[in-house]
């Protein structure tokens, strides 16, 4: 009676809550399933790529839930008026020093060829570590939230940098530079908004819990960064050398002067010892201006466009506070704002890995003329419409400039010292949207004034940088590889 019962009993049961367990677990590993196999599509995984472009997604995700917890700190939670002074105090308190210690970056990341996995775990790590930290400040705002702030963006922008470099190691086979560089940057958007709105329901339980989720996220990435291949790390085709200055005495840029030249047998001993800055007597150490007029003048579009971002993020936040989209609330003329941006960026992300960076050079100036088009009519015809296609606009070209100028470092700029080159252009555009930023917090809350600033910026970026992007483009590249 017993065994019968056992056997016929249990059995049902057993069965039902397998069944239950299914259903409930199927919508989630059939979504991993989908993600998995879109970011592991077309020799990535295989490569290695579909990796990284996981680890990028979990950066996205953690780096959103931290803005979360500082946004609510920082500016939600007091008046405009307060919300301004806070503001300006951190960009003082963590840009300026991040402006101090940016430029070290860079070198210090050369000197790890091998550590490269170690390095991005690191970050992700000193992350989780950093968000439990400002857990405890962040109800409060006080003045030890900002250390740990600058902390996570040095990180944030640390594990940038060696992700730039990582991956044309993980390129597969026939997949451009740029068409890697978009999927790694779209995923992270995608992760970014899907993130955004768990952190703020994380918010509506306390103010720590974003950061307790952050640091979740930035552990787990740290155990996915060394399930990235060994390559990696491997040191291969990055030797030390000399490089040749790829001008002539006359100023002409020799292109074809900027691979590495060996030492000759016959050098005299001490004429090519490096000096401890990593350049030999007498030679300067390679940087952003010894490689051409493609990377100086797509550095300054960029910085022109970020400069713009900064601009807007904070112009407009407090602008929306006061004086609302007709007919909306503050939160929602923000959030038609803030979901404008994060749409054209990903659609300027799509459309770089649709065009392959044929003629990046082309492409900056186009998406620059683009972008100053709008800010001018958005100026003449100030509007609800207006204000959204601007931030949209921004973001599209932003997105698209950025990769094409990746795609000419990745090009132009010696693999010996390639990180040296992303650390300082990260560096560079990232003052750029400091000054922006400040320009937005320091006007007046007038949105026709706002938008001629905006415009302005864009036009001193087209002066600066147009003229010299297509005549670099007449001449052609020297290095049709990333095509």
């Amino acid at each position: 009676m017993a065994s019968a019962r056992s056997h016929d009993g249990p059995g049902p049961l057993r069965r039902t809550g397998r069944t239950l367990g299914h259903a409930l677990r199927s919508p989630f590993t059939g979504t991993a399933r989908s993600i998995r196999k879109a970011t592991h599509a077309h020799g990535a995984g295989e490569s290695g790529l579909g990796k990284l472009i996981e680890l990028h997604a979990v950066n996205g995700a953690g780096d959103v839930m931290i803005t979360v917890a500082l946004a609510s700190t920082v500016f939600f939670s007091v008046p405009t008026d307060q919300a301004r002074g806070r503001v300006a105090l951190y960009l003082a308190v963590t840009m300026a020093p991040f402006i101090v210690l940016a430029p070290v970056i860079g070198p210090l990341l050369d000197h790890l060829p091998h550590g490269r996995r170690a390095a991005m775990a690191g970050s992700m790590l000193a992350r989780a570590l950093l968000a439990l930290t400002m857990s405890g400040a962040v109800a409060t705002g006080g003045l030890e939230l900002y250390p740990a702030a600058l902390g996570v963006l040095v990180c944030s922008k640390a594990y940038g940098v060696v992700r730039s470099a990582v991956v044309p190691r993980l390129l597969p086979p026939r997949f451009s530079l740029v068409k890697a560089n978009s999927r790694v940057t779209l995923a992270g958007l995608l992760a970014t908004g899907a993130a955004a709105p768990i952190g703020a329901g994380l918010q509506t339980i306390g103010p720590p819990w974003p950061l307790y989720g952050a640091s979740a996220i930035f552990v787990g990435g740290a155990i996915l960064a060394f399930t990235l291949p060994p390559k990696v790390d491997s040191a291969k085709g990055e030797r030390k050398a000399r490089l040749v200055h790829p001008h002539d005495e006359d100023g002409t840029v020799r292109p074809e002067r900027l691979r590495p030249e060996p030492l000759r047998k016959d050098a005299t001993p001490g004429a090519g010892r490096k000096s401890r800055f990593g350049a030999r007597n007498g030679e300067k150490r390679p940087g952003l201006r010894s490689v051409g007029p493609s990377v100086l003048h797509g550095l300054q579009a960029n910085a022109a466009h970020r400069a713009l971002s900064g601009f807007l993020i904070f112009f407009l936040a407090f602008l929306l506070r006061e004086q609302p989209l007709s007919g909306q609330s503050a939160a929602i003329s923000l959030g038609i704002v803030g979901v404008a941006a994060g749409t054209g960026n990903a659609l300027g992300t799509a459309v770089g890995s649709w065009l392959r960076a044929r003629g990046p050079e082309i492409i900056i100036a186009s998406v620059l003329g683009l972008a100053l088009g709008v800010a001018v009519l958005a100026a003449a015809f100030f509007s609800t419409v207006m204000v959204a296609a601007l931030a949209a606009m921004a973001g599209f070209t932003q997105a698209l400039s950025k990769l094409s100028l990746d795609a000419m470092i990745q090009r132009d700029v010696p693999e010996e010292v390639r990180t040296s080159a992303f650390a300082r252009s990260e560096t560079l555009l990232q003052m750029a949207w400091v000054v922006g930023g400040a320009i937005g917090i320091s006007l007046p809350l007038n949105g026709v004034l706002g938008m001629a600033v905006a415009a302005g910026i864009l036009a001193l970026g087209a002066a600066a940088s147009v003229r010299g992007l297509l005549g670099a483009a007449r001449r052609g590249s020297p290095h049709p590889r990333v095509a």
